[in-house]
């Protein structure tokens, strides 16, 4: 593909760079990558900053005018991306939302599910929670046992959800369920869209080894869904579900990518600022890291352009999670190499290294190569969907 932008879009980039520089808040800005999605108040903060920058044609903007958003190509949607890691902005705090229930209303949505919920995912008046993993249905996500019967105009829910990030602060979840269970393992399985305000939901916050509280498991106790919840048809969620999931490790890259150059930029500056830079093994790591990076922009540029040519997301997508996990995870690791002792000391303490986001930096990136699809499952992905080796 051509790397070089168009003169329209450099002026896109150029008007971009202007205003987040004007409008990121001060005490939101470099808080990207280490930024708290458990923290009520920071919550709120980021879901006010996200509606500020709707407001300013910032949020969706891929999404067809029809849908609120502007009709933008997805390569300025990158160079949004890009320009919030060059501005050390938050990340959208609806993300989930924003990249894998919009896109999945949008293809498989009825008009009126449309027309409810597609504009509070824009403006952070809605924020969304992902109900697909259980304790028995992580990686293997089709042998869940969560169930629901249909009951007149409502389904009956009753399971359990664990991992679920946000359940806390969610307004909505968008939901796995076992509709039928005589069918085969992929089959029979439901997606349905539920208020979390409804009578039955339990939701008990799962402490990190952060020492926060970011992730929930969810209990669902005879909890009542109007059949208008339904997206897609009964017992072929799991065709919806693969939308989903095909966006979140596609598109939600680029959005990652905003924390992790963010980390390395700052990491940079810190190495600098402590004199390790003339530190020749230092220096190998550092610029390991900054490859890495660059790889993974190209990466996501390949994907980006099987997208502009009418593509969708496919199974290449898991590459860009799977290196993704790996760069993260090294970063941490060098940085607290660079920083030695005072990496570990936490946000609020005099002698925390860059206000202890380091420490917190450290600790979430044990999680990388687990959120969002393990590891070893995303090789399998790639063994057997794309080289297409004979299956584990």
């Amino acid at each position: 593909m051509d790397f070089d932008f168009t003169a329209a879009q450099e002026a896109f980039r150029k008007d971009v760079r202007a205003w987040l520089e004007a409008n990121v808040p001060d005490d939101l800005r470099g808080r990207a990558f280490a930024a708290s999605r458990a923290d009520r108040e920071e919550v709120r903060q980021l879901r006010a900053w996200q509606k500020r920058m709707y407001g300013a044609g910032y949020v969706g903007m891929d999404w067809p005018p029809a849908f609120g958003g502007r009709g933008a190509s997805i390569v300025e949607q990158i160079i949004l991306y890009q320009e919030m890691a060059q501005a050390e902005s938050p990340q959208f705090v609806n993300r989930g939302g924003l990249s894998m229930l919009g896109p999945t209303l949008m293809r498989h949505g009825t008009p009126a599910q449309q027309a409810r919920f597609l504009p509070g995912i824009l403006t952070a008046d809605e924020l969304w929670c992902q109900g697909f993993s259980e304790p028995n249905a992580g990686s293997d996500l089709a042998n869940l046992q969560t169930r629901a019967v249909r009951e007149g105009d409502t389904f009956v829910v009753n399971g359990q959800k664990v991992w679920t990030s946000m359940a806390h602060v969610a307004d909505w979840c968008f939901l796995l369920v076992r509709t039928d269970a005589a069918a085969p393992k992929h089959k029979g399985i439901s997606f349905l869209l539920v208020d979390m305000r409804t009578p039955g939901i339990t939701v008990r916050p799962l402490r990190q080894i952060t020492g926060e509280a970011e992730f929930n498991e969810v209990f669902f106790d005879n909890v009542r869904v109007p059949v208008d919840n339904l997206v897609g048809k009964l017992n072929e969620g799991w065709s919806v579900a693969i939308t989903t999931l095909a966006y979140e490790r596609d598109l939600l890259t680029f959005i990652r990518h905003i924390s992790l150059r963010n980390a390395l930029r700052r990491l940079v500056r810190l190495t600098k600022e402590r004199g390790r830079s003339g530190d020749p093994v230092v220096r190998q790591k550092v610029a390991h890291l900054w490859i890495g990076e660059q790889a993974l922009q190209l990466n996501g540029y390949r994907s980006l352009t099987k997208i502009l040519r009418g593509g969708q997301p496919g199974p290449e997508g898991s590459t860009a999670k799977l290196f993704w996990s790996q760069v993260d995870q090294e970063l941490a690791e060098v940085a607290t190499e660079v920083l030695g002792p005072s990496s570990q000391i936490a946000h609020g303490s005099p002698w925390a290294a860059d206000e202890g986001q380091w420490e917190f930096y450290a600790l979430l990136a044990r999680a990388s190569g687990i959120r969002a699809g393990t590891s070893e499952i995303l090789k399998n992905i790639l063994a057997e969907r794309v080289l297409g080796l004979p299956k584990d």
